[in-house]
């Protein structure tokens, strides 16, 4: 035997213990080697900040440093165009809301006073009804009551409503204002489908929201990059809204004793004065 032979025995007899030690990979351990891969990111850095931010807190406010105040509502249309973010398909505003309040974050009520908070089980059916059909079978003459369970569909919210106090601090010499309440209103129609009015869903108390709110990232249509909150869109008030009424001593809207043009007149005259008496506040 030469030495080239027994080089070539020594590397086949190595090769073959090889294989009859070698066990196959279970199920289990494959499985283990695909879970210690590199977690995958959907961007170029991990993006944990967001959600690990509370919302600043509130400076206290004395009744004694209030010396002037004025209850403003709003309405809020989606479909403008400053208001797109609202409507964000991969994480729409409503279902922001809606998921604080089913989890349990957020108590909504029936009134903008804040007065008759809803139930658990009125939380989670809200947005779902129920409808009874009769329908006619043609092959056996029979009709039968089918029972459909419908589920609000996000982009059938077009317009929230916004209660909030405008008032001036003493303390701090600063023309302030707050968010209280936030309503998603919905279209009510009639059996032939014709539009008849539009009623709120729920009230949501801002000031508990605003959690829920600084955990959500709101899409920025100018820089990805520029990452805001839905909480910092609020309180910048980085939106846009016209004002339906002022607390006033008949508690009625503006539509009650206007309508047209003179509706839209008196809504600017509103936000004038606020901003007149804000400025007047001060000598240059």
């Amino acid at each position: 035997m030469n030495w080239k032979t027994l080089i070539f025995s020594t590397a086949f007899l190595c090769l073959f213990a090889t294989i009859a030690t070698a066990q196959p990979i279970g199920e289990e351990e494959y499985e283990s080697e695909v879970i210690m891969h590199e977690k995958v990111m959907d961007g170029i850095y991990e993006e944990d900040l967001m959600a690990s931010t509370p919302p600043l807190k509130y400076d206290n406010i004395r009744q004694a440093d209030v010396f002037w105040e004025k209850r403003i509502w709003r309405v809020l249309d989606v479909r403008e165009k400053m208001n797109k973010p609202f409507v964000y398909p991969e994480n729409p505003f409503i279902n922001i809301i809606l998921e604080a309040a089913q989890q349990g974050e957020l108590t909504v009520y029936m009134d903008e006073k804040f007065t008759m908070p809803l139930s658990k089980a009125e939380t989670k059916n809200i947005g779902v009804s129920i409808d009874t059909t009769e329908i006619f079978d043609p092959v056996t003459f029979e009709s039968k009551l089918v029972v459909t369970r419908d589920i609000l569909n996000w982009e059938n919210i077009k317009r929230f409503r916004l209660k909030e106090v405008w008032f001036f601090d003493e303390e701090t010499s600063t023309m302030q204002v707050r968010i209280i309440g936030i309503a998603p209103l919905r279209e009510v129609y009639d059996n032939q489908d014709n539009f008849k009015y539009e009623q709120p869903m729920f009230w949501a108390y801002y000031p508990q929201l605003r959690k829920a709110l600084a955990s959500q990232e709101v899409f920025n249509p100018l820089n990805d990059a520029g990452r805001m909150s839905w909480e910092d869109i609020m309180e910048m008030r980085y939106f846009s809204s016209y004002i339906y009424k002022e607390s006033n001593v008949y508690d009625r809207r503006l539509q009650d004793y206007a309508s047209g043009v003179d509706l839209l007149l008196e809504a600017t005259k509103i936000k004038d004065e606020l901003f007149n008496f804000g400025h007047d506040l001060w000598s240059f």
